[in-house]
């Protein structure tokens, strides 16, 4: 293997290194989101209940950073969506507003 090959070689493990560290990192966000928002929900004390919501938003900044990187990178592809899904899913949550 020549020296360029190897460089190649390096750089694609670390960027496969990286897309791993990034989604293992966007995951954890998620699990800790939830747990925040848990924590929010079920919260008996006012005071208590703020500091987790504003543990919580900077938590879901976080996650939106990443998110925005991984995206940026290629490595969250986010396909635009079919306009007949989106009147489907409106629909949907009209209907259930309704009942």
């Amino acid at each position: 293997m020549n020296n360029s090959q190897s460089s190649n070689s390096q750089s694609s493990g670390a960027q496969m290194q990286d897309k791993e560290i990034l989604t293992d990192v966007l995951t954890s966000q998620k699990h800790v989101t939830e747990t925040y928002n848990s924590f929010a929900n079920e919260c008996a004390t006012p005071n208590i209940r703020d500091e987790f919501m504003r543990i919580l938003e900077d938590e879901h900044k976080i996650q939106a950073e990443v998110f925005d990187d991984m995206k940026k990178r290629g490595w969250y592809p986010t396909p635009a969506a079919e306009q007949q899904k989106i009147q489907q899913a409106k629909q949907k949550f009209q209907n259930q507003n309704q009942q």
